[in-house]
């Protein structure tokens, strides 16, 4: 348990930080399922729009090193051969 002011205040920082993460990450998540389900449907204005905001939602989480720099280059990877096999 945080004893000290400044330790209480590190953890409500780190409990808000953890929050905003855990949007950018889940954010990512819906992209890619609707991504698919865009694509199932054979709706192709819808899948480049869906695209368009997943790679800047990738974008954004890693600039505020929500994800790892490799694991954002990962997703972006998976999403351009998603792209490329329908």
């Amino acid at each position: 348990m945080a004893n000290t002011p400044q330790q209480r205040k590190r953890v409500r920082i780190a409990a808000r930080q953890r929050l905003e993460n855990l949007r950018y990450k889940s954010s990512i998540k819906t992209l890619f399922k609707r991504l698919k389900r865009s694509i199932a449907a054979g709706d192709e204005e819808m899948v480049q729009t869906v695209a368009t905001k997943l790679t800047s939602a990738i974008d954004k989480a890693t600039a505020h090193k929500a994800i790892h720099k490799n694991n954002a280059a990962r997703k972006k990877s998976q999403l351009a051969r998603t792209l490329a096999a329908r």
